[in-house]
């Protein structure tokens, strides 16, 4: 989960409370925009506390000096966008799940072993992202169904979502961008007549530069505004505001943060529309998704796939780094 300004600040939100993602635009009404002073005290402290959820200050530099393989991050990353866009995750699901993974791998070193272990440890944390955001949640052998390298049992990767837990201390209810996109796009847009546009369309250029490894160095907070930033340059209303002007949004942001993140962000971007690459989008499918459960159930499964792949059984690494293989 993901605490958020909305919904008079509660610690706990559920995606379809919160409207961000919805193609609707919200409107900002007299009594909304009176409770902004009192929200950027609660944004002020998601900004003091969103160090608590992301890894350390030294993380970016493991990928850059090769400490930590950028590649399998990405590939990892993408799985797991693909595999949002083809259940229709929430957007939040994605986000949590790679946190999670940063998260631990800045804690734990994987052992070197031809892949499996960076997809266990993608599938387990989101395994345990859509337990935490969705209503229902495949079984999680159908979770390895699209795209997957490998294939592993259900009492492997809940031995994996243990060992991820443990690592995290059990703290999943984690400060994200989502936390602030809101709040931002309510800052940038005030009569409201944009917010829906802002909110959906930076969180599509939130997930498309997930895999970016260096976006590791900032802060969810400093993500949230440079990506609201660039959503407003698509919109002529907005586009003439000075995004310096962005750290007055509240206590606690860094103009060099966000104009650093906003400059990167609008590089991206701009290589992206150039390119126009296939965008993770949940697309209409014509069958029967089996075994889709609520995230309450148990994650069982006795059945196997009709394709051939390589199955690892019980393939878990242990305190001292050995792991079978």
């Amino acid at each position: 989960m993901s605490v958020t300004w909305s919904n008079s600040f509660p610690d706990l939100l559920c995606g379809e409370d919160s409207g961000v993602f919805s193609g609707e635009s919200p409107e900002c009404s007299s009594s909304d925009l009176d409770s902004l002073a009192s929200a950027e005290e609660s944004i002020a402290g998601f900004i003091e506390d969103e160090t608590n959820f992301v890894p350390g200050f030294d993380y970016l530099t493991r990928f850059q000096t090769q400490s930590l393989d950028a590649s399998a991050r990405e590939q990892s990353v993408a799985w797991i966008l693909k595999v949002q866009a083809y259940y229709s995750f929430q957007p939040l699901t994605a986000y949590l799940s790679v946190n999670y993974m940063d998260r631990f791998l800045y804690s734990r070193r994987l052992p070197q072993n031809k892949g499996w272990p960076w997809q266990l440890l993608s599938i387990a944390c989101l395994s345990l992202a859509a337990k935490m955001e969705e209503p229902m949640v495949p079984s999680l052998l159908d979770l390895q169904l699209e795209g997957a390298k490998f294939i592993f049992e259900t009492k492997t990767i809940l031995r994996m979502e243990l060992l991820v837990l443990s690592v995290l201390d059990w703290r999943l209810r984690s400060v994200t961008p989502f936390s602030f996109i809101d709040f931002f796009a309510c800052k940038l847009d005030s009569a409201g007549t944009f917010m829906g546009f802002l909110m959906s369309r930076a969180t599509e250029i939130i997930l498309s530069n997930m895999q970016e490894a260096s976006f590791l160095e900032y802060r969810p907070s400093s993500i949230a505004a440079a990506a609201i930033l660039c959503a407003a340059n698509e919109i002529p209303n907005l586009s003439l505001f000075n995004p310096e002007h962005a750290e007055s949004w509240c206590d606690g942001l860094s103009k060099e943060k966000i104009m650093s993140c906003y400059r990167l962000m609008q590089e991206l971007v701009l290589n992206d529309s150039r390119q126009k690459p296939t965008k993770f989008r949940p697309q209409l499918r014509v069958t029967i998704r089996s075994r889709m459960r609520s995230s309450s159930d148990s994650s069982t499964s006795s059945s196997s796939p009709t394709y051939k792949r390589r199955r690892l059984n019980n393939c878990l690494w242990v305190e001292d780094g050995k792991g079978c293989s």
